[in-house]
């Protein structure tokens, strides 16, 4: 296996658990955010995590950056199990793994010049670096993400919002990461600002090779830039496909009821097939038993309620949970 094609992260099972509070003289639930979930992602890759709120995207992106220890299951990054790794691994881990929040008005602080939010990194990571060395690096970094030197004595208040994202996407690229997580990075811009700051992203990408895992609910994002997709529902993983695949020949009930929500002036022929989803979504606490979605699902049998489907090949790359969908598609 080649450099590139060496998975950053691996996922293997990987499940979140939480105990929750049922009420006076109830026994205590369990609220399954991360149920199983496997995936791989390498170098200069893009693999969107999809899902409707509550389907465990964001508990995903929180175990990546290692913010919360996995309930179960096994996370590599850059070939380091994480759960074995002591603390000087797991420090030099998180400086491999950076984020780019969703709301760039509130992941900068008010109080910090541009400069002395940029440099951070640099003081807690690389302290060897003194101070006019970490103010050239800055400069360099705001040139590489389409600003101006000048703008590192500003505050947050002066720019943007658009320009607030680049600053964050420039923080986040201070270590030199091999993996970003991007929380819906372009879920508060205008939709006049989100292709450049996409652009941007992708620009980025093919200079450094870093490897992203962007968790959205935008398809149009989605299908810009990812070259893997994985739907989630309710903690586990209903499909994964290349891009192109998936949102040509969705087999899961799920995703094509997903896409039917997101209009495309390019949707294929039978596409109008295709329903939005109908219904609200079972509590996380109480899951339907078997698959997830066929309580909301019009092509559900009585077997659908009868066993978790696994994820079964059925094309080159592409797995889906679903024991109906020859019929489905």
């Amino acid at each position: 296996m080649n450099a590139a094609s060496f998975p950053l992260v691996e996922a293997h099972g990987l499940a979140r658990h939480y105990s929750v509070d049922a009420g006076l003289l109830r026994p205590k639930a369990v609220l399954r955010a991360l149920d199983g979930v496997s995936f791989a992602l390498a170098a200069g890759r893009t693999l969107a995590v999809v899902g409707e709120s509550g389907s465990g995207k964001s508990t995903l992106a929180r175990q990546v950056t290692m913010i919360e220890p996995p309930t179960a299951g096994r996370l590599e990054i850059d070939g380091a199990d994480v759960a074995q790794a002591d603390r000087s691994r797991r420090r030099r881990l998180r400086r491999t793994v950076q984020m780019v929040f969703q709301n760039p008005y509130a992941s900068l602080n008010p109080r910090k010049t541009i400069l002395r939010a940029l440099e951070e990194p640099l003081v807690i990571h690389e302290p060897e670096f003194g101070a006019a060395a970490r103010a050239e690096r800055v400069r360099a970094m705001l040139a590489r993400v389409g600003l101006e030197a000048a703008h590192a004595g500003r505050y947050p208040h002066m720019f943007s919002g658009g320009q607030r994202q680049r600053i964050a996407i420039a923080r986040a690229l201070m270590l030199a990461p091999r993996v970003v997580v991007a929380d819906e990075p372009v879920s508060a811009l205008d939709v006049s600002v989100q292709a450049q700051v996409l652009n941007l992203l992708m620009d980025l990408q093919d200079e450094t090779q870093v490897a992203y895992l962007l968790i959205s609910h935008n398809l149009a994002v989605v299908e810009l830039i990812a070259d893997e997709v994985l739907v989630m529902l309710l903690g586990r993983v209903v499909e994964r496909a290349p891009k192109a695949r998936l949102f040509a020949a969705p087999a899961h009930p799920y995703t094509r009821a997903l896409l039917a929500s997101t209009p495309r002036l390019d949707a294929p022929a039978d596409a109008g097939d295709r329903a939005p989803i109908r219904g609200e979504l079972p509590s996380p606490l109480v899951p339907p038993s078997g698959c997830a979605f066929r309580t909301r699902c019009p092509h559900a049998t009585g077997a659908c309620a009868e066993v978790v489907p696994p994820l079964e090949a059925i094309g080159p790359a592409h797995e889906a949970a679903c024991i109906r969908w020859r019929e489905v598609g």
